[in-house]
């Protein structure tokens, strides 16, 4: 838990800086932007390492908690999910768009201040048996604008 704090509030320093830091030249803003991103890709590293030491984990009786990445400034949380007789495409137009608001509305939730600091969340599903995606949700700080109002 120590290894992730660090990351995390490191990150809320960069990103509290760097929000509240007008620059009239673009240079100085241009070096303060790549800044920022190299640090988040350090953070999104730090949590990589810390929550892949801990996969699989199961979710509830249907869902595993896979693997994590990371798609530039994405974190991208994969999941397994055990449809049982249900086809993949059964899966992909019933379930995925009844899942989808709550899903994004989640992520909104638990994932502000990586979204307020520019690291875009992203929970991928896959079939546990044909291991096939079956849909994937992309959430970023201007989706949540309504949550956290």
């Amino acid at each position: 838990m120590k290894k992730i704090l660090l990351p995390l509030i490191l990150l809320g320093t960069v990103s509290a800086f760097s929000a509240e830091t007008p620059s009239a030249d673009p240079a100085v803003q241009a070096k303060a932007n790549q800044q920022m991103k190299l640090q988040n890709k350090n953070v999104i590293k730090h949590v990589i390492d810390e929550i892949s030491t801990k996969l699989p984990q199961t979710v509830d009786k249907y869902t595993t908690f896979t693997n994590i990445s990371s798609e530039d400034l994405t974190l991208v949380y994969t999941y397994e999910i055990n449809t049982g007789a249900k086809s993949d495409e059964a899966v992909k137009s019933e379930d995925g768009p009844r899942m989808e608001p709550y899903i994004k509305k989640g992520i909104c939730q638990s994932s502000k201040r990586f979204l307020e600091s520019d690291i875009a969340i992203k929970y991928v599903y896959k079939s546990a048996v044909s291991k096939n995606e079956l849909f994937a949700f992309k959430v970023d700080k201007k989706d949540c604008k309504a949550v956290w109002q």
